[in-house]
């Protein structure tokens, strides 16, 4: 049964809202780990996601991304962003080193929370008979949720500063070159935007994206062909 606009709005919320907001939470919990109290100080290891919506990239953004690629019957990509969780990466026990791991917290929860989605996906394939509604909703959750936390966590790992990636970089290269990268940073959102606009994002993104997304989604044990049913 294909979903309309509502119901595929609705089936994203949660998948969307805790991908980009544990996310955050992943970095400051690590943080912790290593000797940063700041996030927990300030309240922000809650899983409650109030507490880490921004406005604009948690909700505003993905909705619009959303309703853009239906109303044009293409897969544009998702992506967006929770207030970030502070992390001064000084109070660390050995600073160059831990903010690698704190950095990669982010995508790992992704990936983490991407392989739980394709649990949902495959529960709702075998839980509903296939046409239902319910059928066709619990699994476009599951679809949704897999897509927007590999996104972000294939996105977040480009090396470029203030991404995690860049991040990961800073600490594994040596000085002066960490130093040179750590340059880029406020440049980054600008490169970003660039590298989006021009199309060359996506082009060094979705090898890795369908890649990742073909294997969770074989494991969910659905056929793909299903997809066309559900998203028109």
């Amino acid at each position: 049964m294909d979903l309309n606009l509502v119901q595929i709005v609705a089936a994203a919320v949660i998948p969307v809202l805790f991908a980009i907001t544990l996310h955050e939470v992943a970095h400051g919990w690590v943080a912790r780990v290593f000797g940063d109290q700041t996030a927990f100080v300030m309240g922000r290891l809650s899983l409650n996601p109030v507490r880490h919506v921004d406005p604009v990239g948690t909700v505003a953004l993905p909705a619009g991304l959303i309703i853009l690629g239906y109303l044009s019957g293409t897969l544009l990509p998702i992506f967006g962003w929770a207030k970030p969780v502070p992390v001064h990466f000084g109070n660390l026990a050995q600073p160059k080193r831990d903010m690698i791991w704190v950095a990669l917290a982010g995508p790992g929860a992704n990936l983490l929370m991407a392989l739980f989605w394709s649990v949902v996906a495959g529960v709702g394939g075998t839980a509903f008979p296939m046409g239902s509604i319910g059928f066709s909703f619990v699994v476009a959750m599951g679809v949704i949720g897999i897509y927007i936390n590999l996104i972000l966590m294939v996105l977040n790992l480009l090396p470029l500063p203030p991404l995690d990636g860049g991040r990961v970089a800073v600490g594994l290269l040596p000085q002066p070159a960490s130093r040179w990268v750590s340059y880029l940073e406020p440049f980054g959102l600008p490169l970003l935007l660039v590298l989006l606009f021009t199309g060359a994002l996506g082009s060094l993104i979705i090898g890795p994206f369908l890649f990742l997304f073909g294997t969770l989604f074989r494991f969910s044990g659905l056929d793909p062909s299903i997809l066309s049913g559900i998203f028109g």
